[in-house]
């Protein structure tokens, strides 16, 4: 080969050279896919107020995603939707996704969401198209077709077992550990909120102890609600323990403000 053929033959193999290194060097990216085999009501429709859009997905992944069935307009997602949540799918199978407008208005493609991979992305998967129409009366009277009930109890069904298996697993050193620091925290929290305003009450006079009875004011307040709403509906303060910090760092910091100002103004002499 002449010296000529080897400046032409070296830049024509080089870019083959380099895909296929790279080829090589590159993870396979794990492979997904799903398509719309029916739903509820049909393609076609006009649904009542908030009335769902029901849809059976198969799919097939070699990874755990999530699916979700999203409502588009025009090429355009519809604002006005509430839509399924998902839980992790993983091999082949079935899956129920749905949609729902808020307010009147139309849909005419329903789009199939997948998220998951490393790192975490969310990709279109499939495109169904529909001509569906939300109206401002009520929903339609008439049963659901079988599939809905069955692939939504299915789904339940897999919520309780997952529920349960992370029940069942042991608690670490390093969980119990957070949980008992956090509700010493917690029971920190709620005593100096009220001992130190307190205590200040007790040594102040004249407006400045009005001014710190207003902390001690503020907390009762809200352990008083706490203990009257969950009397009547134990689910209105499933985050009270961070009701209490909370509060009862204000009532520290409403005190520790007054300190200054009492310094400032000279009345700490």
């Amino acid at each position: 080969m002449s010296m000529l053929q080897r400046l032409v033959h070296v830049p024509c193999v080089f870019p083959a050279m380099l895909a296929a290194m790279l080829a090589v060097a590159s993870p396979a990216r794990a492979a997904s896919e799903a398509r719309v085999i029916d739903t509820d009501p049909s393609r076609s429709a006009t649904l009542g107020r908030q009335q769902s859009f029901h849809v059976r997905i198969e799919y097939r992944t070699d990874e755990p995603i999530t699916l979700w069935a999203r409502p588009y307009l025009d090429g355009h997602a519809v604002e006005t939707a509430m839509s399924n949540a998902s839980e992790k799918y993983s091999g082949s199978g079935e899956a129920l996704g749905w949609f729902a407008l808020t307010e009147p208005g139309a849909v005419d493609e329903v789009r199939i969401i997948a998220g998951g991979s490393q790192p975490y992305r969310e990709w279109e998967i499939a495109r169904e198209p529909v001509q569906l129409r939300w109206s401002a009366g009520e929903a339609p009277s008439g049963s659901a077709q079988p599939w809905v009930g069955e692939l939504s109890a299915a789904a339940e069904a897999r919520q309780r077992e997952e529920a349960q298996r992370r029940a069942s697993e042991p608690v670490s050193g390093g969980d119990i550990a957070f949980f008992s620091g956090f509700m010493l925290l917690v029971l920190g929290s709620g005593i100096a909120g009220i001992a130190v305003p307190v205590r200040s009450m007790w040594k102040w006079h004249g407006g400045w102890r009005i001014a710190a009875a207003v902390p001690v004011a503020i907390l009762a307040f809200v352990v008083l609600r706490i203990v009257i709403d969950t009397a009547r509906d134990p689910t209105s303060h499933n985050l009270w323990p961070f009701e209490i910090v909370m509060f009862g760092l204000l009532a520290l910091g409403i005190i520790a403000a007054l300190k200054i100002a009492r310094r400032l103004t000279g009345a700490e002499a």
